[in-house]
């Protein structure tokens, strides 16, 4: 299997694509640029609603409104995030792919960080029809902030990997 995965990774970085980004003196940074935004947006959303479930804020609005308010800003980052990240694994997807610290990132981020992502979203109607967010909605808001602080420290150690 990772023999298959790497054949993958090889013809990916030697795309079109990524040779136009990995060889521009400006396409680069505007593909960091968009990878960082879109993280800023979907991580700093996400958090918001997990302080807000841990009860930090209370009487302000109740997290199924700041869910509603931050929804779209949330996957919108998601989506940038994803086109971002994706070119940058691109231009050097066969490095990435043998990268400890990387394998961690996606390892941590795409089954779990995702579905307890999913899953705050879903429950935070229900957890508002309370008056404080029960004990599920911290230890998911906590969860879930735990979650991004690993594939954070994951992500920034892949230069060490």
């Amino acid at each position: 299997m990772y023999r298959l995965i790497l054949a993958f990774a090889n013809w990916l970085q030697n795309t079109p694509m990524a040779l136009a980004v990995g060889g521009s003196d400006w396409a680069y940074p505007y593909v960091q640029l968009t990878h960082f935004t879109g993280l800023s947006l979907w991580v700093g959303t996400s958090v918001a609603l997990d302080v807000r479930l841990l009860g930090v804020g209370e009487g302000r609005q109740s997290p199924a409104e700041l869910l509603d308010a931050l929804f779209l800003w949330n996957w919108i980052g998601f989506g940038l995030t994803i086109l971002g990240g994706f070119l940058l694994f691109s231009i050097a997807a066969a490095s990435f792919v043998g990268n400890l610290a990387f394998r961690a990132k996606l390892g941590i981020l795409i089954p779990l960080a995702l579905a307890v992502h999913i899953f705050v979203q879903a429950k935070a109607r229900d957890w508002s029809e309370t008056p404080e967010p029960p004990v599920a909605a911290k230890l998911a808001g906590l969860l879930e902030m735990l979650l991004w602080l690993s594939v954070a420290t994951a992500a920034v150690s892949i230069p060490y990997f």
